[in-house]
């Protein structure tokens, strides 16, 4: 009960959110009429996707392309991930290192990815490689500073312990600093979710061709408005879900192994 209750609490502002997020859209819509066959209430996208003669195909036809997607977006998260441990662990280890390395890093993700695309496609194809690259991205940059600010906030008096009894830097690193920076750790995997999605679609879209990213922008010119929002709609659902999901296990893990550390 005492792990079910802060879950609860994460999901239910959650869940709210998504409610909000519904009748904003069907509120935008009726405010604004003018926008015509162009938009799309939740009603109608739930008759394309559910109830419609041609649902069925429908289904097929995006949640195939919403499998290229997530699959982009999940090897994508992974090696951004992993990416940013590694470095903020590096960088941490060896202030030499980040001081030469961090200005590089901050310049490079203040240029647009969508700017970088064109060489990101020429080095890595316009394949899953070059995708997952873009997606990892997306996420490595924010998670790099997000971990490398919990890694810095271990308690300096349990560091200096570990150098007392003879502990390494990286065995004091290990021990203490990265428990400590655990919700950290899942603040950024919670922000980069999303970020993992949008890096994957825009690969599709400027790069590989396929999945989601390729299909909304297939849908545009040729006045599939139900199919753009029922695309869109499917990814916002799906986006929030993956958010929960990492929500749900920041909280399982905080209260195994860092229970001072876990949410109120």
């Amino acid at each position: 009960m005492n792990v079910l209750r802060p879950i609860g609490r994460f999901l239910l502002p959650l869940l709210v959110s998504l409610i909000l997020l519904v009748a904003l859209w069907w509120g935008f819509l009726q405010l604004y009429p003018q926008v015509g066959l162009v938009g799309k209430t939740p009603g109608d996208v739930w008759a394309y996707l559910m109830t419609g003669p041609t649902s069925d195909t429908v289904r097929q036809s995006i949640f195939g392309e919403l499998r290229i997607t997530l699959r982009d977006a999940a090897i994508g998260f992974g090696l951004g991930m992993g990416g940013a441990l590694l470095v903020a662990a590096l960088f941490v280890g060896v202030p030499a290192v980040s001081q030469a390395f961090m200005p590089v890093a901050m310049l490079l993700r203040s240029v647009p990815l969508v700017a970088l695309t064109p060489i990101i496609v020429l080095i890595f194809g316009r394949g899953l490689l070059g995708v997952t690259v873009m997606a990892a991205i997306v996420v490595f940059f924010p998670a790099l500073v997000m971990i490398m600010t919990g890694l810095r906030s271990a308690p300096r008096q349990a560091m200096e312990l570990v150098a007392a009894y003879g502990g390494s830097q990286w065995t004091a690193l290990r021990m203490v600093a990265v428990p400590a920076a655990l919700p950290s750790v899942f603040a950024a995997a919670r922000v980069s979710v999303p970020g993992a999605l949008i890096g994957a679609l825009l690969g599709e879209w400027l790069g590989s061709g396929t999945g989601l990213g390729a299909g909304l922008i297939r849908a545009i010119p040729t006045f599939q408005y139900n199919r753009l929002w029922a695309s869109i709609a499917v990814v916002t659902v799906v986006s929030v879900f993956a958010y929960a999901v990492v929500g749900v296990l920041e909280n399982l893990v905080l209260a195994r192994f860092a229970p001072q550390q876990g949410r109120d």
